[in-house]
């Protein structure tokens, strides 16, 4: 059985794999994370093939013609709210090509649109949610050849001109993540490892989970609303810890970072991944996303000991209104302290911040920006709020009259970054993106920053740091040139 598995042509630069998907301010490229998940299972039993187009330069000829020459049964296109339209379009024009390939969609679009996407001629098949163990049971059928579609649950389907939804598939559970083959060991196969940069992480770097699914109720976060689910999963430590080692090992990249949206969850496992991190000696940088409420000094200070180099944190707002409006769980004082335990234990910090959530105004966005006059982040992202179909947060945009369009293939502008879609009495489309661009050039631009740059320079792996911050640097001040 031959599968080839395809993060389809788009913009340059353009992360399906990220949770606000662009082409990248500063440069950021994710790896095609789930669809090299689902790589990693379904090379146990099949022939596979993952392409990368965005990352590789590749438009649709390209895609074809590789298509041509793999001569897959089975076709995996991967998808994302902005680029739907365009994805669909690739799959239609490789169906033109290559009519007896059967096609299949995913990503966070599958469970929110199955039957206006099989209204397309270019997709047979529809796997929603977390898909992975999905198109493993897909592939499985259809090489034994059975009546392949019957009984597969997690999927949508036309028969006879007819939409058909066979029931939720299960999530994974913890001890299912325990038997996915590492997906760095994915990345050196198929990917071309130089290729992907995350702006605030060491260059070259790779992204694992350890983890999936997220129990908080934040209304706008899209993975756990329409791809993983709230139950939180995780692998066992010593898996975890044979990755970390594996990588250290085999690949020449300078950090590892966790992408679960909030690896900090349960402080007994963290300090056990920090001692048996330490008691194996290994050397590897790593970073991951946390939580302002689920971090103390202590298990900061056991991070950074076991290696730990940065903390990404959802700070969102300087408004505990508007933090408590879009049930984020922590307040501004909380995200001060979290902010001053990080420095002491010698952690730097991603800060991100949205503008444009629901209650934002002008005095709000102005609480926020004093909040980061008093925290100053290492690294700061700013974006503009995505109202991601499927979200709590979307439905309180359409109940309040405040998108400005339904389709979210216009999520973009025509450089492929992000612009804002939705527009409150008090606080326009207009004044959001202003309101983004004009605290980034401030922040970065400003001599404010020079200190918090010496700081990330004079650290270990400093010389690492300044070829990360120059690079950014870079993209960034071509996006400002934009504008």
């Amino acid at each position: 059985m031959k599968v080839y598995l395809l993060n389809p042509p788009y913009y340059p630069h353009f992360g399906r794999g990220a949770r606000w998907q662009d082409t990248g301010r500063g440069g950021t490229l994710y790896y095609p994370i789930w669809l090299s998940y689902a790589t990693a299972l379904l090379e146990e039993d099949n022939e596979v093939r993952l392409v990368d187009a965005p990352a590789w330069g590749w438009d649709k000829e390209d895609v074809i013609k590789d298509i041509g020459i793999f001569k897959p049964n089975l076709l995996v296109i991967d998808s994302s709210f902005p680029s739907l339209n365009n994805d669909i379009n690739v799959a239609e024009s490789i169906k033109r090509s290559y009519n007896e390939i059967k096609i299949v969609l995913v990503g966070p679009p599958a469970s929110q649109f199955s039957e206006k996407i099989l209204e397309s001629n270019g997709i047979d098949i529809v796997a929603r949610w977390e898909y992975d163990f999905t198109l493993k049971e897909v592939a499985e059928k259809f090489e034994n050849g059975d009546d392949w579609l019957k009984d597969i649950k997690g999927i949508s389907f036309k028969k006879d001109g007819k939409v058909i939804h066979s029931s939720d598939r299960a999530f994974s559970t913890s001890e299912d993540l325990d038997k996915i083959p590492f997906v760095s060991k994915v990345y050196k196969k198929h990917l071309h490892i130089n290729d992907y940069f995350l702006g605030q992480s060491l260059y070259p770097e790779v992204q694992i989970f350890t983890g999936r699914g997220c129990p908080n109720r934040c209304t706008f976060c899209s993975w756990p609303q329409t791809l993983m689910g709230r139950k939180y999963r995780y692998r066992s430590v010593s898996n975890l810890l044979d990755e970390v080692e594996w990588i250290g090992k085999n690949l020449s990249v300078k950090e590892i970072f966790f992408e679960d949206d909030t690896f900090t969850l349960s402080k007994n496992r963290v300090l056990e991944f920090c001692k048996g991190y330490r008691d194996r000696k290994l050397k590897i940088v790593w970073a991951c996303n946390a939580r302002v409420d689920s971090l103390d000094l202590e298990t900061m200070k056991a991070m950074k000991k076991a290696n730990c180099r940065l903390l990404i944190a959802g700070y969102e707002s300087g408004s505990d209104v508007i933090l408590k409006n879009v049930k984020k769980g922590i307040t501004v004082d909380q995200i001060k302290e979290f902010s001053k335990n990080a420095k002491k234990a010698r952690l730097l910090v991603h800060g991100d911040i949205i503008f444009g959530l629901p209650g934002e105004t002008k005095e709000t966005i102005n609480k926020t920006k004093q909040l980061i006059r008093t925290v100053k982040p290492d690294i700061l992202q700013v974006a503009v709020a995505s109202p991601f179909p499927g979200t709590e947060f979307y439905e309180y945009c359409k109940n309040n009259s405040c998108l400005l369009t339904n389709d979210p293939n216009k999520y973009l502008d025509e450089k492929g970054h992000q612009k804002a879609i939705i527009s409150y009495p008090a606080l326009s489309n207009e004044d959001m993106v202003s309101e983004v661009n004009t605290l980034l050039k401030n922040y970065y631009l400003s001599l404010q920053y020079v200190p918090l740059a010496f700081n990330q320079i004079f650290r270990k792996n400093g010389f690492q740091e300044l070829k990360r911050l120059l690079f950014s640097a870079k993209m960034f001040l071509g996006y400002v040139n934009e504008k």
